[in-house]
């Protein structure tokens, strides 16, 4: 925590500080000293099930998105084996594999 790169404001009564964590998280120590930093902690219990939570309609979990991008991205092998010793050739064809996603999930290439 101490590490974070950005300054993030003082917290306020009116504005605090969120921090949510899984379960791995869940020690008193970690409890203490994220209260201590100002944080309001979420962290769920150890061995303690899931709740069930309410069903919204028309609500998708955003993650879904990320890791169906990346599995799109891992069928390009280039890009899963990383065959290109210079750094700029590896990120040139992140950016080329992107833009490919991009244009087919836009429809335009057919």
């Amino acid at each position: 925590m101490e590490s974070i790169p950005v300054e993030r404001p003082k917290p306020t009564p009116q504005k605090t500080q969120n921090l949510c964590a899984d379960k791995g998280y869940d020690y008193p120590d970690v409890r203490e000293l994220l209260r201590e930093w100002g944080y309001t902690v979420h962290i769920p219990s150890r061995g303690q099930r899931g709740s069930v939570r309410k069903a919204i309609p028309d609500y998708r979990a955003r993650r879904w998105v990320v890791e169906r991008t990346h599995s799109w991205l891992n069928r390009f092998r280039r890009l899963l084996i990383r065959w290109e010793k210079k750094v700029e050739n590896y990120v040139a064809f992140l950016h080329f594999a992107c833009a490919w996603v991009t244009f087919r999930a836009a429809g335009i290439l057919g």
